[in-house]
């Protein structure tokens, strides 16, 4: 599948990785937080995905522990219809601790995925099947 990258930083390429089915995105400029403060950081690419995918954006594993950050919205979604020159990924972070992300640090990854299919929502009065016991129910062990 041919995925259309612009670069808009000199990072490195994205590319495919070995093990996993997640790519890796990069940092386009060092920046530096203090606890507490919100950033969006660029990514430094626009991307045209192919008709009917979307993106999933999320933390790579060791983002927390080596920059301190957190992505604010948990899963960012890029649906194919963000794919301007000037639709440039980004990625919310919150600072849980004083932190430098440098350029081309690696903070986020994101695999693309097809789309739901049209749904059509039927309202009843009844589900007819047998409850789970309600949110929590499954218990803490």
């Amino acid at each position: 599948m041919d995925i259309l990258i612009r670069y808009h930083a000199d990072i490195a390429p994205i590319q495919e990785i070995e093990k996993g089915d997640w790519v890796d995105l990069r940092v386009a400029e060092t920046v530096e937080l203090k606890k507490g403060e919100f950033r969006l950081i660029s990514l430094g690419v626009s991307i045209k995905l192919p008709d009917g995918y979307e993106a999933h954006i999320v933390p790579r594993s060791s983002t927390y522990k080596n920059f301190g950050i957190i992505q604010t919205n948990h899963c960012g979604i890029v649906d194919n219809s963000y794919c301007g020159d000037d639709d440039i990924w980004m990625f919310p972070a919150l600072a849980t601790r004083d932190t430098i992300i440098n350029k081309d640090d690696r903070v986020c990854q994101f695999r693309i995925i097809e789309k739901q299919p049209k749904l059509n929502f039927i309202t009843v009065d009844r589900l007819y099947d047998e409850s789970r016991g309600g949110f929590g129910s499954t218990g803490v062990n």
